[in-house]
């Protein structure tokens, strides 16, 4: 059996209960060991068998899975913050499906929650933003063309931008082309929820300038929009006196 465990965003203590428990009873552990926060592999058996996927091909990887099935051992798949956001579990998955190795999935706390929480931020603001959108600029990896950065800033949603803390120049060209102003409120999580987590606040327009003054240049989430800032948003329904649900009456 074989177990894609979200590691969470980089806090030990962030992993589910869950994914936790898997760890402590993998017999194999391939973990991606250029982002998974290490200290979580304190938690294995002394005879569990560690690999680390930085330094593996696909093929790799699978042929350990396949080993270890054969031997009647349980593999933990352990990624960096919820596997189902760039996490390429799906080719390991098919292949899996092909092998005839049965597998689940435990989620994790993703990085863009981290994030968030590093800010107390809440990307969802009423009249502000009610949407979410998740990308990232095409770098070596392409990205569909109706997904560009400037197709979907011209919604002027709440973006959170992974995997582009090199590419700031262009990502901020094609925000203020695609309809974010360049004076949008923007802020740069360097290492979310890690111990030398840093939380940097500008503008669209400023991006490139404020990562650089900082020196980040990777590892690095991209978050813009006006719930940035959080103001000028209204009060929500759910909580508001007049408003009645099937759990409450309205306070008249």
């Amino acid at each position: 059996m074989v177990y894609f465990v979200g590691a969470g965003s980089g806090a030990p203590d962030l992993i589910t209960v869950r994914g936790q428990r898997l760890i402590r009873d993998a017999d194999v552990i391939i973990y991606t060991g250029s982002l998974v926060n290490p200290v979580l592999l304190e938690e294995k058996k002394p005879e569990c068998a560690v690999y680390n996927s930085a330094k593996m091909t696909l093929e790799e990887v699978l042929a350990v899975m396949r080993e270890a099935e054969r031997d009647g051992k349980m593999t933990v798949r352990l990624h960096t913050g919820d596997p189902c956001i760039y996490g390429a579990v799906r080719e390991q998955m098919d292949a899996l499906d092909d092998l005839g190795i049965a597998y689940e999935s435990c989620p994790g706390v993703s990085s863009f929650c981290g994030a968030a929480a590093a800010l107390n931020l809440e990307y969802t603001l009423p009249d502000v933003s009610q949407s979410v959108v998740i990308t990232r600029v095409p770098g070596r990896t392409p990205v569909p063309d109706l997904e560009s950065i400037a197709s979907f800033a011209a919604h002027r949603a709440t973006m959170v931008v992974f995997l582009s803390a090199s590419l700031l120049k262009e990502l901020s060209t094609q925000l203020t082309e695609g309809g974010y102003f360049a004076d949008t409120p923007a802020a740069i999580v360097y290492k979310a929820t890690w111990p030398d987590e840093k939380t940097v606040f500008c503008t669209v327009g400023t991006l490139e300038q404020a990562a650089r003054e900082q020196g980040i240049t990777k590892t690095a989430l991209i978050l813009v929009g006006d719930v940035v800032a959080h103001s000028q948003y209204q009060r929500s329904q759910l909580y508001h006196p007049a408003f009645s649900t099937e759990f409450r009456e309205t306070v008249k």
